[in-house]
């Protein structure tokens, strides 16, 4: 495919907003599990029940890291379009007061991030995103195949660390009645004052972990995203060979995730998260064709997902803010209660509460409250 030239003008395309749609419905299904134990997660059962089984196996095909994978990719694609429709309207010598901007855009995406982690979900994605936008950024040059070189060394050099800490020994049992399960219930279902020293515990050592890991796997996603933009498969989709290879290693890939995560082997459990990570990408990038062909660039195709897609950020927060007064607050009993299952019912029925909630949004308002938050502080301090 052809690479689009940086001085044509981009317009909006459907297809973005549509997947972007997908990625911040799918993100719920995987972050409900951590909305009540935002450390540990999912608590199992000493004996896991079929039903148990059978959606982890479901999640790691179709679902773990899918989302996260997706997003990077857009807000890579996302930063290279805003760069073009720049260029487009300036001389590239003119270019400095964009690049300021775009600067403070993602610093200021840092600072929701810090805010969104520390005082109400530390599962944040936000300040990995921010972080890893201003190193992705510098590659905006590279022609799509230097990009690819460069994401996959990126990808490369993260997988190592996150192997060895996926790797560390911990001694310590979480199982639905065992004592760490019941002491991390108390302690994430407390005070706010005691869930706030939890969360900067885990945002301390995010801050920790995102140089040596996250900042490079993300960066690597966002700059394959630009790469897909520059080859217009954001608006083609992929051609028939890449996507019968991404099919392929999705399918393996996650075949292997799931023999070595039900392994019962701690050190293969470990390798697992490894693997997981490269079916995500490409099981990702399958999601993206198919979505593309799906919306075809027609503003009246898949248009709930469109309109979910242009409030992405105000309901990622959202979501945030609903489950952990559901899960901590409301009926905290839940995470004593219920099974996977359970947690999918959930993720569910608040999928389409937040179908509902942007189609009615758009009828009286044209953009995201936060997203024209962002905007505004963007374009005041550049």
């Amino acid at each position: 495919m052809d690479e689009q030239s940086a001085s044509t003008k981009p317009q909006r395309l459907a297809n973005l907003d549509a997947i972007r749609g997908v990625g911040v419905l799918g993100i719920f299904f995987l972050n409900i599990y951590f909305m009540g134990n935002s450390f540990y997660g999912y608590a199992p059962h000493a004996v896991q029940p079929i039903g148990d089984i059978g959606i982890e196996l479901l999640s790691n095909f179709f679902l773990e890291g899918r989302f996260f994978s997706l997003f990077a990719m857009l807000f890579g694609a996302g930063m290279l379009i805003q760069f073009q429709k720049y260029q487009s309207e300036l001389t590239i010598n003119a270019s400095q007061p964009f690049l300021k901007q775009q600067k403070w855009r993602l610093y200021w995406l840092i600072i929701f991030g810090i805010f969104h982690g520390i005082f109400i979900f530390p599962g944040d994605i936000l300040l990995s995103y921010g972080v890893s936008g201003l190193l992705a950024f510098k590659y905006r040059y590279l022609d799509a195949d230097a990009l690819i070189r460069q994401a996959k060394w990126f990808i490369f050099l993260s997988l190592i660390p996150i192997a060895l800490i996926s790797l560390t020994p911990d001694d310590q049992v979480y199982l639905r009645d065992s004592t760490l399960y019941i002491e991390q219930l108390s302690a994430w279902t407390g005070s706010y004052s005691q869930q706030l020293l939890m969360h900067l515990t885990m945002f301390g050592y995010m801050v920790l972990v995102i140089p040596l890991t996250l900042m490079w796997f993300i960066a690597g996603l966002m700059l394959i995203g630009m790469a897909l933009y520059k080859r217009n498969v954001f608006s083609l989709g992929l051609d028939r060979k890449l996507l019968k290879q991404c099919l392929f290693w999705a399918l393996a890939l996650s075949l292997i995730d799931s023999v070595l995560s039900f392994s019962g082997n701690s050190l293969l459990v470990a390798l697992s998260d490894v693997v997981l990570l490269l079916s995500a990408i490409a099981c990702a990038l399958v999601y993206i064709h198919i979505i593309c062909l799906l919306c075809n660039n027609n503003s009246q195709r898949l248009t709930a997902l469109q309109n979910v897609g242009k409030l992405a950020f105000s309901l990622y927060i959202l979501q945030s803010i609903v489950g952990i007064i559901l899960l901590r607050y409301l009926l905290p009993e839940w995470q004593q209660q219920l099974d996977r299952a359970g947690y999918m019912s959930i993720a569910v029925i608040y999928t389409i509460v937040q179908l509902l909630l942007a189609h009615w949004y758009f009828r009286y308002f044209k953009q995201g409250p936060l997203e024209k938050l962002w905007r505004y502080l963007v374009l005041k301090r550049g």
